[in-house]
């Protein structure tokens, strides 16, 4: 292999950029050329920078690591291995299309493993293929609307679909996402999370509730000509003025 592998760094935790790096410099075949906290940040490096090789957390707010990989031209596209606290299980479904996985917390070994598959692919110059199945692995995360959500249970990551989901909630910096009788939390903004969904199945009644629309049973008038939506398993949230009549479209009803 001619020359150093230049890496580039995506990581929206300091902690977790702090100890790539170290890895990184500690290997006298890469040289790091960048780090970035967020996707907004790593695509204007991606395209000065030109990084052969990219460790790439997926979850990341705002914009995640996927999202951040589809904007990027087919040329210009790096090798690269995802950082992720997700499971081994969740990890198989992006293991085909990435170099590799780091899952956190993981061991230098284990990095060091990932580096010499990275190696190995740069020296057989399957950078063009690569960047294909790349290419390939968004095609299918992004054909329209999510399906389906990854979210954390305890320590396992569950899979869990879009319609399984009643209605969802802001906490802080997270949602919860009400599905029966399990709730999960997930990092992300409700209008983000929002704009995910399929608007014709789930629909933003108030700046801190969207629902599935299919969970509403009726509405009950409230105070001050207010409205309350009723799901079927009686769970009761407002609605707010500004999003009266467009529910009632979506209903076909007048309120």
């Amino acid at each position: 292999m001619n020359g150093s592998v230049t890496v580039l760094i995506v990581d929206d935790e300091p902690l977790a950029r702090r100890r790539l790096r170290k890895l990184i410099e500690a290997d006298d075949e890469l040289r790091l050329v960048g780090e970035c906290a967020n996707a907004d940040e790593a695509a204007k490096a991606i395209r000065l920078l030109r990084p052969r090789l990219l460790f790439l957390d997926i979850q990341m707010p705002r914009k995640s690591g996927f999202e951040l990989l589809a904007e990027i031209d087919a040329e210009q596209m790096p090798l690269v291995v995802f950082v992720t606290a997700f499971d081994k299980y969740a990890v198989r479904a992006f293991d085909i299309h990435a170099i590799d996985y780091l899952l956190k917390p993981y061991t230098a070994e284990r990095f060091g493993a990932a580096v010499q598959v990275a190696k190995k692919r740069l020296r057989e110059e399957l950078n063009e293929h690569l960047a294909e199945r790349t290419l390939a692995l968004l095609a299918e995360l992004r054909t329209g609307y999510a399906e389906r959500l990854l979210v954390k249970a305890n320590e396992a990551i569950v899979f869990l679909n879009a319609t399984d989901i009643d209605w969802i909630e802001t906490q802080d910096k997270y949602v919860r996402i009400h599905a029966g009788p399990e709730t999960y939390l997930l990092r992300e903004s409700i209008s983000h999370l929002s704009a995910r969904l399929d608007p014709r199945g789930f629909l933003r009644i108030h700046r801190s509730y969207l629902v599935n629309i299919d969970r509403i049973k009726r509405l009950e008038p409230w105070f001050n000509q207010e409205y309350q939506v009723v799901l079927r398993d009686g769970t009761r949230l407002t609605l707010s003025r500004g999003q009266r009549k467009r529910l009632g479209d979506v209903l076909g009803a007048g309120i």
